[in-house]
Formats: structure tokens, C-alpha cells, sequence
């Protein structure tokens, strides 16, 4: 029924066995010194089957974070933490590719000992909250504050941030990199016309604005090889304050840069997932027009709609996220054509809590019940 779904494709160099990508999702799960844990190893691993995971979104450095008990990629103590879920995917026969970033403004002082978020411009994130550690150490779902905009010494400190955070990603074995360049964060709020007003040579014109996200992408080129870098973009993104007037044009000047390089991947997050409009067909054919390599699409997709969009090829493979949370065998369920475990939301977001990570049941554990 999903054939197109549950075909192989080449990308980034990597043979993969299906089209049914996991796509990035926070879970704020990391250990005390924001590492990845064995929780988190065993977590990833149940996925293995997916043909491609894409971590959640590691920080290049305390100041990049975001939210609460989020993974970082700064410390040998990180670094090891990933290392242990990169094995333990590996060991089950899947690929994972390690995406990184710099929450930007989107954040909060008492994550980075009192400093204030950074930003391309100092203007704050309209009725947008981020997870911070409470009194006793749970999640605290604060407004964030006011940002700095970051001097031109500033960014390349994190420019070097995000090299050295792409050299821990290789030792740690990752088997592709992914920029994180979506979503209102730092290099996204660098690339819109609303968050984006420097008079500098990374603000004003498109093509100042896209500077820093390429920048990023060369630099981890420059750390893992050719071919081996993907991007993550979502064009008309519509929270985390952005309301970027020139999205498209934005859009597609990126793909426009990118083809000039060689990029393992480039995925788009389509903005239904945050409650704006799906893409239409006709625009996922222009993007497919305009970009010469390997597409993914992600968005509150069904396996109907994937198979639609790669059948008529649109994308070369699909990104899932929720149904990959309740579903850690989601391939598996996709060849059966379900049924599907429902996703319980009150536990998305939980500190140290194996419940509703680790324990949703595979078909398997579901026929033994009822033998």
C-alpha cells in the first residue's frame, strides 16, 4: 500500500532502507549537565528503523540554549553522552544524522548564569515562552526576555561554537550533520525580514541576511566532508515571533546557494504543524523545480499524504515526529497500515521521565497481550 514509502533512497552517501524519515523533537530529557543519557540512547534505538533520525536539536554552547534539560554538543561529558546513542542506533541498523543550533532569542537569562539571549537584533519574542528549571528542578514554562543583538565579534565566537559543536558530532560518530536554520531560532531569526534589522553586512538585503546560515553550513563541510551536510528550513514559519515578510524570496535564494554546493539534504518543515497552511502541491513542484538534490518534507503528514507527495516527487523521503513519539516501531506499522498508538500529549515534555519515552508499545508487544 506505501510502496513508495517503504522504498530505499540514497542520500547523504547512505544507503537507507525506507523513505519514513524521524524527524527532530525536543523532549527535555537530557541529564543534569544537559547530556544525551542511556535513557535517550535506548530511546533512539527503538527508532533504529527509521531510514533516517534526526536528533533533537543539540546547543553549541550554554549561551544557544533554549529550554530546560535540552542536549548539548560543548562538553567531552555531551559528547560522550552522544556517542552512546549514536552506538546504540548504529548497533540496531539505523543511520542518524546530529542537528545543531543556537536557540537565539529564544530563551531565557537563567538558563546561561544570567546573561540575556542573543539575537541578530535586540527585539523580543512576542507571547513566546520557553522551559526553564524551576525551584525544584522541574520544567518552568517562563515568557523569554529581551534579547542582545550580538556584535560582529560575537558571531564569530559562534561561528566557532557551531565548528568545534560539528568536531564533537563526527567523534561522536554521526553519520550525517544538519543545520538547524528553522523554527525562530537564532540563524532563522538572522534570515527573517521581522527579526533580522542589522545595517551590517548580515542584516538588510536577503543575501545579508541568509550570510550567517551558509556560513554555518560551509563551516561543517569544512569538519565532515562534502555531501555530508543537510539544512533545515520552514518557510512560512508563523510562531516564535517571526513574521517574515520575504519568506519566499528567502526560500529561494537559499535552495538557489545550496545547489551550488553539494548538501546531503534539504528539509522543510511545512508550517502546518504549527497551525499555519500545508504547502500546496503547487508550490512543493516549484520547490521541487528549483532544487537538484535530496528533499524532505515534514509537517503533520499522514503515510497517505507522504506517499502522495513522493509518488508525485515532490520530496525524496518524509520526516514524522509524533507518530514516531507514540510509535517506536512506526515503519512497522506503516507496512501493516496501522493501527497506531495515540500520542499522550501530556507527556511530550518531561524531565527524566521514561514514561511516554520509552514505554509506548510496538505491535509486537500489542499481539502478545492479546495471545
Amino acid at each position: 500500500m506505501f510502496e513508495k514509502l517503504l522504498s530505499p533512497v540514497e542520500i547523504g552517501g547512505l544507503k537507507l532502507p525506507n523513505r519514513i524519515f524521524m524527524a527532530p523533537l525536543t523532549r527535555n530529557r537530557a541529564g543534569d549537565n544537559d547530556e544525551a543519557t542511556e535513557m535517550n540512547a535506548a530511546h533512539y534505538a527503538q527508532r533504529a528503523t527509521a531510514g533516517l533520525i534526526v536528533t533533537e536539536s543539540m546547543q553549541i554552547s550554554n549561551r544557544a540554549q533554549g529550554y530546560a534539560y535540552t542536549p548539548g554538543i560543548y562538553t567531552d561529558v555531551q559528547e560522550a553522552g552522544w556517542k552512546k546513542v549514536v552506538d546504540a542506533v548504529h548497533a540496531a541498523g539505523g543511520h542518524i544524522a546530529g542537528q545543531i543550533y543556537h536557540a537565539g532569542r529564544i530563551s531565557h537569562s537563567a538558563l546561561h548564569g544570567g546573561l540575556p539571549p542573543q539575537a541578530p537584533s535586540a527585539l523580543i519574542a512576542e507571547n513566546t515562552k520557553c522551559f526553564i528549571r524551576g525551584e525544584n528542578g522541574d520544567l518552568k514554562f517562563v515568557p523569554v526576555e529581551m534579547p542582545e543583538a550580538v556584535t560582529l565579534d560575537d558571531i564569530k565566537v559562534i561561528l566557532d561554537d557551531f565548528k568545534k559543536a560539528a568536531q564533537r558530532a563526527v567523534r561522536a560518530g554521526f553519520d550525517l550533520l544538519e543545520v538547524h536554520a528553522a523554527n525562530g531560532y537564532l540563524l532563522h531569526q538572522f534570515l527573517s525580514s521581522n527579526t533580522n534589522i542589522r545595517t551590517d553586512q548580515y542584516g538588510g538585503s536577503i543575501e545579508n541576511r541568509a550570510r550567517l546560515a551558509l556560513e554555518v553550513y560551509d563551516t561543517f563541510v569544512g569538519v565532515i566532508g562534502d555531501g555530508k551536510v543537510g539544512m533545515r528550513i520552514s518557510p512560512n514559519f508563523n510562531i516564535n515571533g517571526i513574521a517574515d515578510q520575504e519568506w519566499e524570496a528567502m526560500t529561494f535564494y537559499l535552495i538557489g546557494e545550496l545547489n551550488r554546493r553539494n548538501p546531503a539534504y534539504l528539509h522543510i518543515a511545512e508550517p502546518s504543524w504549527v497551525g499555519g497552511d500545508a504547502f500546496t502541491d503547487a508550490f512543493r513542484s516549484k520547490i521541487r523545480e528549483a532544487f537538484k538534490g535530496k528533499i524532505i518534507l515534514a509537517g503533520s503528514y499522514t503515510p497517505e499524504l507522504a506517499e502522495h507527495v513522493l509518488e508525485a516527487g515532490f520530496a525524496d523521503a518524509v520526516a514524522f515526529g509524533r507518530r514516531f513519539i507514540a510509535n517506536p516501531d512506526f515503519v512497522a506499522r506503516v507496512k501493516h497500515n496501522g493501527p497506531y498508538n495515540e500520542l499522550d500529549k501530556k507527556t511530550i515534555y518531561r524531565r527524566g521521565m521514561a514514561h511516554g519515552y520509552l514505554d509506548y508499545p510496538t505491535l509486537a508487544d500489542v499481539q502478545k497481550e492479546g495471545a
